[in-house]
């Protein structure tokens, strides 16, 4: 989601206004990619009826001209602050004759999958025909046979999703899901107060932090972190190397090394200097850096943590034809890259970072033309080799692994 918007509003500037300032971002970064981490707000709805241009949609024919998607707030291109005077839905429905009714109502995995559990297990349709969850909820949502099965006849631009992320653990095939965005979970930090740069995950047992530092209470992001420090890969991790992570962090409570475990809230402790190092969302670091430009972000020597936001059509949608043919328009280059320009997300489409410069050519806007290089956005191949995706826990293993890293949190 783009939370840049807000920072920008509150420092009276428009969110383009801002992004330049901050040099399109790119500067932040430090030994690694980074990108604008997702956050919820307050849930909304939003019924969208407007078109404009076309785009360029070529699956089938909708059966029906409706399509309900539900989503993460600010996580799409929008009319305000933006270079175009459509949107990308504007596009699709011009293109199509589907009417979108687009639903800001996903502000935490767990809370969507308990608003929409009892139905789902009854096998009774949601009304929702796309649904955006992370790579854990997607898993578990597979689990339960709560998914539909692409039908790819329908999507044939999803030849472009970039290749780091075909196969993941959960859906090895991508047979019930598509990247909607990615981002990463490494270190955010303040150089002032730790005295010399951050390079390994390591660096925050360091005991001259004692006390100023935090980790994320998202079990899989500081879970995969830790294990990544202790040369364990997240992807085939066990209950014993889970166990032996937990280890470490429970000895750093102990010597009261970590200050707390924290949501977005760390946020305000690094922005007061209460916390010097922190397990971070790369986002959350950018809008801090605002108001401290030493702050920093930086992907480890051993990796950071990748995660994905995925499309996936809930069982027994409606109009699940429609979802794969938005899905299809989205993995066309020129409309990734449309919805990149204001999103700014690691973008899961090849070909839509020259279509960003194409774009940015076109209606002769050199900013729009620089984002196209911003490693936030379209990260090398080679730094996408350093990121790691948690391994699939069953059911069991989710059990096991919660109960130990519960047991740290004191919960």
């Amino acid at each position: 989601m783009d939370a840049v918007a807000a920072l920008a509003a509150r420092s009276g500037m428009d969110r383009r206004e801002f992004l330049k300032r901050l040099g399109l971002t790119g500067a932040l970064l430090t030994g690694g990619p980074a990108l604008l981490a997702a956050c919820g707000v307050d849930t909304a709805e939003t019924t969208t009826t407007a078109a404009a241009v076309g785009s360029t949609t070529t699956s089938a024919a909708p059966m029906s001209t409706e399509l309900n998607f539900a989503n993460w707030p600010f996580y799409i291109d929008v009319l305000e602050d933006g270079w175009f005077d459509t949107t990308s839905l504007d596009d699709f429905m011009e293109a199509t004759g589907i009417s979108v009714n687009y639903f800001e109502e996903i502000n935490d995995n767990d809370e969507f999958f308990g608003k929409y559990q009892a139905p789902l297990s009854q096998g009774q349709n949601i009304g929702r025909d796309i649904a955006v969850l992370t790579d854990w909820m997607a898993a578990r949502f597979i689990r339960l046979g709560w998914t539909e099965e692409l039908n790819y006849d329908n999507i044939p631009n999803a030849v472009n999703l970039v290749e780091a992320l075909k196969s993941p653990g959960f859906d090895s095939t991508r047979k019930y899901t598509l990247p909607w965005q990615s981002g990463l979970t490494a270190l955010g930090y303040d150089p002032n107060a730790t005295g010399r740069e951050l390079t390994s995950i390591n660096d925050i047992f360091d005991p001259a932090f004692a006390g100023k530092v935090t980790m994320l209470t998202e079990m899989r992001d500081t879970m995969g972190l830790v294990m990544l420090g202790m040369d364990i890969d997240p992807a085939t991790a066990t209950v014993d190397d889970a166990k032996a992570a937990t280890d470490k962090m429970q000895k750093a409570v102990d010597d009261g090394q970590i200050r707390a475990f924290t949501g977005n809230e760390y946020t305000a402790d690094l922005a007061s200097g209460d916390a010097w190092v922190s397990f971070a969302w790369s986002g959350d670091v950018i809008q801090l850096q605002a108001d401290n430009p030493d702050l920093k972000f930086v992907v480890p020597e051993e990796g950071a943590m990748l995660w994905s936001d995925n499309m996936l059509i809930p069982k027994g949608a409606e109009n699940k034809q429609n979802a794969e043919i938005y899905m299809n328009d989205v993995y066309d280059p020129r409309v990734a890259a449309k919805i990149e320009s204001w999103v700014n997300f690691i973008c899961p489409v090849k070909g839509a970072q020259q279509a960003m410069r194409d774009l940015g050519a076109e209606i002769e806007d050199e900013e729009l033309v620089a984002l196209a290089d911003d490693p936030l956005i379209f990260p090398s191949d080679a730094d996408l080799a350093k990121t790691h995706i948690i391994k699939d826990l069953n059911e069991d293993e989710e059990t096991e692994w919660n109960t130990l890293f519960q047991a740290v949190l004191g919960a």
